[in-house]
Protein backbone atom coordinates (compact mmCIF):
# COMPACT_ATOMS: atom_id res chain seq x y z
CA UNK A 1 0.00 0.00 0.00
CA UNK A 2 1.38 3.39 -0.50
CA UNK A 3 0.50 6.31 1.64
CA UNK A 4 0.65 10.14 1.28
CA UNK A 5 3.96 11.55 2.00
CA UNK A 6 3.68 12.99 5.69
CA UNK A 7 4.95 16.35 7.72
CA UNK A 8 7.82 15.40 10.83
CA UNK A 9 4.51 16.73 12.85
CA UNK A 10 1.89 14.27 11.33
CA UNK A 11 4.96 11.27 11.59
CA UNK A 12 5.09 11.82 15.38
CA UNK A 13 1.22 11.98 15.35
CA UNK A 14 0.21 9.26 13.05
CA UNK A 15 3.09 6.65 13.19
CA UNK A 16 4.94 7.64 16.46
CA UNK A 17 1.42 7.53 18.19
CA UNK A 18 1.74 11.06 19.47
CA UNK A 19 -0.94 13.79 20.22
CA UNK A 20 -1.13 17.46 18.99
CA UNK A 21 -1.69 19.97 21.87
CA UNK A 22 -5.25 20.63 22.79
CA UNK A 23 -7.29 23.25 20.93
CA UNK A 24 -4.49 23.77 18.29
CA UNK A 25 -5.63 21.75 15.58
CA UNK A 26 -7.58 22.87 12.50
CA UNK A 27 -10.61 20.51 13.05
CA UNK A 28 -10.99 21.25 16.76
CA UNK A 29 -13.87 24.00 16.27
CA UNK A 30 -14.61 22.87 12.35
CA UNK A 31 -18.15 22.20 12.01
CA UNK A 32 -18.60 22.14 7.88
CA UNK A 33 -20.52 19.36 5.88
CA UNK A 34 -18.02 16.35 4.76
CA UNK A 35 -16.29 13.20 5.41
CA UNK A 36 -12.95 13.05 7.33
CA UNK A 37 -10.43 10.61 5.94
CA UNK A 38 -7.23 9.50 6.77
CA UNK A 39 -4.16 11.95 6.27
CA UNK A 40 -1.71 8.75 5.82
CA UNK A 41 -4.23 6.39 3.17
CA UNK A 42 -7.11 8.71 2.74
CA UNK A 43 -9.71 5.75 3.75
CA UNK A 44 -12.92 7.51 5.02
CA UNK A 45 -12.96 7.80 9.09
CA UNK A 46 -15.67 9.88 10.06
CA UNK A 47 -19.09 11.90 8.92
CA UNK A 48 -19.70 15.31 10.49
CA UNK A 49 -22.65 14.22 11.47
CA UNK A 50 -21.29 12.71 13.90
CA UNK A 51 -19.11 14.69 15.13
CA UNK A 52 -19.74 17.18 18.24
CA UNK A 53 -18.26 19.47 20.57
CA UNK A 54 -16.64 18.06 23.57
CA UNK A 55 -14.78 21.42 24.47
CA UNK A 56 -11.54 18.92 24.91
CA UNK A 57 -9.29 20.50 22.24
CA UNK A 58 -9.72 17.91 19.69
CA UNK A 59 -12.68 17.08 17.11
CA UNK A 60 -14.21 14.27 18.73
CA UNK A 61 -17.14 12.09 17.16
CA UNK A 62 -19.35 9.58 18.90
CA UNK A 63 -19.18 7.25 15.76
CA UNK A 64 -16.88 5.94 12.92
CA UNK A 65 -17.93 4.82 9.42
CA UNK A 66 -18.07 1.15 9.78
CA UNK A 67 -15.41 -0.70 9.59
CA UNK A 68 -13.15 2.69 9.03
CA UNK A 69 -11.30 2.46 12.87
CA UNK A 70 -10.08 -0.59 14.67
CA UNK A 71 -9.52 -0.21 18.79
CA UNK A 72 -6.81 -1.39 20.79
CA UNK A 73 -6.48 -1.49 24.25
CA UNK A 74 -3.27 1.00 25.41
CA UNK A 75 -0.65 -1.03 27.24
CA UNK A 76 -1.16 1.07 30.34
CA UNK A 77 -4.79 -0.69 30.42
CA UNK A 78 -6.49 2.95 31.21
CA UNK A 79 -7.25 3.65 27.44
CA UNK A 80 -8.63 2.73 23.95
CA UNK A 81 -6.05 3.50 21.43
CA UNK A 82 -7.90 4.15 17.76
CA UNK A 83 -6.21 3.57 14.11
CA UNK A 84 -7.27 3.07 10.92
CA UNK A 85 -8.60 -0.10 10.07
CA UNK A 86 -6.90 0.34 6.64
CA UNK A 87 -3.51 1.49 7.19
CA UNK A 88 -2.99 1.53 11.07
CA UNK A 89 -2.28 5.10 11.46
CA UNK A 90 -3.34 6.82 15.04
CA UNK A 91 -5.83 8.44 14.84
CA UNK A 92 -6.76 9.01 18.61
CA UNK A 93 -8.62 7.40 21.95
CA UNK A 94 -11.91 6.22 22.43
CA UNK A 95 -13.75 6.86 25.59
CA UNK A 96 -17.02 5.44 26.62
CA UNK A 97 -19.26 6.52 29.30
CA UNK A 98 -19.26 10.22 29.35
CA UNK A 99 -22.31 10.73 28.38
CA UNK A 100 -22.20 13.90 26.19
CA UNK A 101 -24.20 12.13 23.38
CA UNK A 102 -26.83 9.28 23.21
CA UNK A 103 -24.53 7.38 21.60
CA UNK A 104 -22.39 7.79 25.00
CA UNK A 105 -19.11 7.38 23.01
CA UNK A 106 -16.02 10.11 21.52
CA UNK A 107 -13.75 9.29 19.62
CA UNK A 108 -11.12 11.81 20.64
CA UNK A 109 -9.16 12.63 17.25
CA UNK A 110 -6.40 14.40 16.42
CA UNK A 111 -6.52 16.92 13.71
CA UNK A 112 -3.46 15.96 12.14
CA UNK A 113 -4.49 12.51 11.29
CA UNK A 114 -7.40 13.34 9.20
CA UNK A 115 -7.88 15.49 6.01
CA UNK A 116 -11.64 16.98 5.39
CA UNK A 117 -13.02 16.36 2.68
CA UNK A 118 -16.28 18.86 1.89
CA UNK A 119 -19.66 17.37 0.78
CA UNK A 120 -20.44 18.68 -2.80
CA UNK A 121 -23.37 21.22 -2.97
Amino acid sequence: MEFNKLTPEEERVIVGKGTEAPFSGEYDDFFLPGTYVCRRCNSPLYRSDDKFDAHCGWPSFDQEMPGAVKRTPDPDGLRTEISCATCGAHLGHVFLGERMTPKDTRHCVNSLSMRFIPDKT
